[in-house]
């Protein structure tokens, strides 16, 4: 279920950077619906969540005018691999900690899920970075701004299911488990 959450994230940090990092900030902070592990609490700082709010909206601006669109993905090139190995290090719980031995930092896979967000946010990001200026070019500029949004809506809906789909599905194991209990009582009291 965490892979399944850390990908959605990855993913979703690929179309935009900040939208699954603000999200999980928030949401730890203002709910019990995610909480992150200790290594990853300063997400929820509000000087943190501040900053990649400002950046949320100069990347939505930015991202809807043409031209200036292929020169913002060029910058988040560089950003979105990286909070995509954030978010899936932290959606899937993920430990940090100070590396002081680099040798055991390597044996014990703590950067894997971090590896693993990177490349599916750098893939998501460079297949962005190549549609966008063919479509700009093919619309004059057009399709820049609808582009965008729907890339946002696809990020925010990403984020929404990679964070709820978890907890609705453990509540639904839950009601058929009640309700499997309910149906062997039942029955054993039926035979009684």
């Amino acid at each position: 279920m965490e892979l399944l959450t850390g990908f959605g994230l990855a993913t979703a940090a690929g179309l935009n950077a900040y939208i699954p990092l603000l999200a999980l900030g928030l949401l730890s902070r203002f709910t019990d619906l995610v909480t992150l592990p200790a290594g990853w609490t300063w997400l929820e700082n509000g000087w943190v969540m501040a900053i990649v709010a400002v950046l949320l909206v100069v990347e939505i601006v930015a991202d809807k005018i043409p031209a200036l669109d292929s020169v913002n993905d060029a910058v988040q090139t560089f950003v979105r691999p990286t909070a995509g190995g954030i978010v899936f290090g932290s959606g899937t719980a993920a430990q940090t900690s100070a590396v002081a031995d680099p040798g055991a930092f390597a044996q014990s896979g703590q950067w894997i899920p971090v590896a693993i967000g990177v490349v599916v946010a750098l893939v998501v990001s460079l297949t962005k970075s190549t549609v966008r200026p063919a479509a700009n070019v093919a619309t004059a500029g057009i399709a820049a701004p609808v582009l965008s949004t729907v890339e946002d809506g696809i990020s925010i809906g990403l984020v929404f299911v990679a964070l709820v789909v978890p907890v609705l599905v453990l509540v639904a194991v839950a009601v058929l488990l009640w309700g499997a209990v309910r149906i062997v009582r039942r029955r054993r009291r039926d035979r009684a």
